[in-house]
This record gives structure tokens, sequence and C-alpha cells, in this order.
């Protein structure tokens, strides 16, 4: 319902005259008329007239989604805003004029009206669950209640961007393989649709015998073009059978979530992911003065698997009975024992937060470089399937005229 509620605040478009005299215009998010009223009078606006503005559905259908990459700017441009000493409330202001996204900036301004209605800055994020995780909510709740506000925000800007970065570099690796077989299925559609079967024509000219794997190509070709729409329904069907699994089956998310791990080419680097991101959230959320124990149940969530989110949940628990988080981490099997020195090291220090800094930067680097070198891998295979795929065709269409030039 919060989602929905989110969604749905509408827009006041108002005209007033300033504490100068002058005369001013512009659209403002908020629940009520009654509340647009006030927000404008603590700005110093006279209203003049005000009234809500009706959803435009063109624009509706052609606004774009506020992505991840529009919150991670937006909280790096908050927490430079608060640095340079900024007021929160104009902070948003100047921050929401320099988005492009006008999703994103319609969210901004919404914070602001929760801002100046007497809601806490945290309070406004937790209106918009869908953009804003109980993790990010609660790290911008600890600044305020410490004071610290500036100083937290720049941490949870780092941690984002951090975040970013990780999952830019794993579609990188996943982006260029997929992009090169679907472009390979798509030419040898074409070539099975288009040109088979002018060569099929040329053949039945010949009044010979073809041979087996140009008759199967033929038959193919034939199939492909009587039936072409049963191919492209079991494909839509498999697409969204599949979406729909992982949306609604926890069984299949979970089974998908071991098939990664042990995935032959992907599954290191999906390894090493995971690692970075439970030391780059547990660093942050210890920093920020959480809790070890809730942290610990932040960082499951943000693993983004069910193995690791069962292993954490674990280590939470031996940490609550007073068991060392070096122990804990070993006792689970699932970590790397270069993490869980850097750990023992830490804690041993008073330096935990720092020492786990240092291990997510190691396991960023190593996504990095496994992503250049995954890339270099899967070159080779990539230009092999290709062969098969393009060069099987070729060779099948030009086979029946090998043959019979070897007869004459």
């Amino acid at each position: 319902m919060a989602t929905k509620k989110a969604e749905l605040t509408p827009n006041f478009v108002y005209e007033g005259v300033d504490r100068r005299g002058q005369k001013v215009k512009g659209e403002i998010p908020s629940k009520n008329m009654a509340l647009a009223k006030v927000t404008l009078r603590k700005q110093g606006i006279t209203v003049a007239k005000i009234y809500q503005k009706k959803k435009d559905l063109l624009a509706f259908l052609s606004k774009k989604k506020v992505k991840t990459l529009d919150i991670t700017i937006f909280t790096r441009q908050l927490a430079t805003m608060m640095k340079a000493g900024v007021p929160l409330v104009q902070s948003f202001e100047i921050v929401a004029e320099g988005l492009e996204n006008p999703a994103m900036r319609e969210v901004v301004l919404g914070i602001k009206a929760e801002v100046e209605g007497g809601n806490s800055f945290a309070g406004a994020l937790r209106k918009y669950p869908q953009y804003f995780d109980d993790l990010f909510c609660s790290l911008v709740g600890s600044g305020e209640q410490s004071g610290a506000l500036e100083t937290m925000l720049d941490r949870v800007a780092i941690y984002k961007e951090k975040s970013e970065l990780l999952k830019q570099k794993i579609k990188k690796a996943m982006k260029y393989p997929m992009t090169v077989i679907v472009v390979a299925l798509i030419v040898t559609i074409i070539l099975m649709v288009k040109v088979v079967p002018v060569f099929k024509d040329l053949f039945s000219s010949f009044g010979a015998d073809l041979p087996a794997f140009t008759q199967m190509v033929v038959n193919m070709s034939n199939w492909m073009q009587s039936y072409w729409y049963i191919l492209i329904a079991v494909i839509g069907m498999t697409i969204g059978a599949f979406i729909e699994a992982k949306k609604r089956s926890k069984a299949f998310r979970d089974f998908l979530d071991r098939a990664a791990l042990k995935a032959p080419i992907f599954g290191d680097l999906v390894y090493k992911a995971i690692i970075a991101r439970y030391s780059r959230t547990l660093a942050t959320t210890f920093a920020a003065g959480v809790p070890l124990i809730d942290a610990l149940e932040s960082t499951a969530g943000a693993t983004n698997n069910v193995i690791y989110y069962d292993a954490v949940m674990r280590i939470r628990e031996d940490v609550s009975t007073g068991q060392q988080l070096q122990f804990a981490m070993r006792s689970t099997d699932r970590f790397p024992s270069m993490a869980v020195q850097m750990v023992a090291i830490g804690e041993e220090s008073g330096a935990l937060d720092a020492m786990l800094e240092k291990v997510a930067t190691h396991f960023e680097n190593e996504v990095d470089n496994a992503v250049d070198g995954l890339t270099s891998m899967m070159e080779p295979l990539i230009m092999a399937i290709l062969g098969v795929l393009v060069g099987g065709l070729v060779v099948a269409m030009y086979l029946p005229i090998f043959q019979m030039g070897s007869v004459v």
C-alpha cells in the first residue's frame, strides 16, 4: 500500500507572490491542497491560485522509471550539498533541478514536501520503499539521530557507488556473450527463412538426392516458414514462464542462486561479487554505529543469494550468543580464508570496519579482473558458436554443389 500511495502523490500548480513582491508560479507535490498551501506559505509565497494538476496519460506512459543509478546520483549530490553547508530542504531543491529523469525529480520533490511537513528525512524516504530499502533508511536515520547526517550521507553515497559499479561489472560480463549469441540466432533465423529457400529451389532442379545434412537444414527451413508463429510463441512463453517463476516461486529463485554459484564459467565471478557485497555492506553499517547483530541482518539481504543469506543469518545467531565474528564466519565454510583472517585482525585491533572495507576493495578488484579475463576467454567460445551456427548453414548449402563438382 505504501508503494501505491507514493506513486499516486498528486501535483498542484500554483500562482502567487513571493516575499519580494514578485509573481511566481510552479508545481509542488503534496498529499492534499491544504498541505500544499502550508508548504508554500513556509516558503514565503502568498498563494493567489492553486489547483491539482490533471494526470497526462501520454506523459505517464512515457515517463522513465527510477533506476538504481538515479538513486546513487541523488545520494552523491545530496551528500555534496550537505557537506558544503547547504540546508537539507534547499539541497532537495538544488538536486531536483539538476536531475534529468522526471520520475526521480518527482520523488525528490515528494521527499522535500514530507520533510517540510515535519517528517524526518528517514521517515520521508520510507514513503518510497520501492526506491529506498531498509538499509538506506536505517543509515540515514542513524545519521539524523547522531547529528552527523552529512557524514552518513557521504558514507551511503560511497556504498551506493561501489555497489552500482560492482553491478555494472557483472552486467558487462553477462551482456557481451548474450548479445553476440542473440545476434547469431537472429542471423541464423534470417538465413533459414530467406536464404535456404533460394538454394532449395536450385537443388530441386538437380534431380538428385541431397546430402543428409543439407536435407535436414532444408526440412528445418520448411518447418520455420510454415510454423514460425509457433517458434515465436514458444520463445515468448518460455521467457514469460521464467520471469513469472522467478517472481512467484521462492524455490525457483533459490535454485537459480545455487546454480549461479556452481556455473562453470560465471560461478567464480558470482562468488567474488557476493563476498564484496557482504564486506562492503557490513563495513558501511558497522561504521555507521549500527549494532553488529542488526548490521548482519541488513547484510544478509544485501548478498542477493539464498545460500549466503542463510549463512549470514547463521553468523548472526552465533554472534548473538557471544561468539566472535571470525569464528562464526569460519564455521559456515562459505567465506575465503583471507576474509576471515582480515576480520580476525579487525576484531583484535578494534578496526573491524576498516578491515572489512579492505576486504571489499580486494574482492571488487578481483571481480574487475575476472570480468576482463572472462571477456577474453569468452571470445574464442563465441567464435566457435558463430562458426557452428552460421558456418554450418553455409556448408550445408554448398555441400550438394561440392558433390556435383566431384562427380563431374
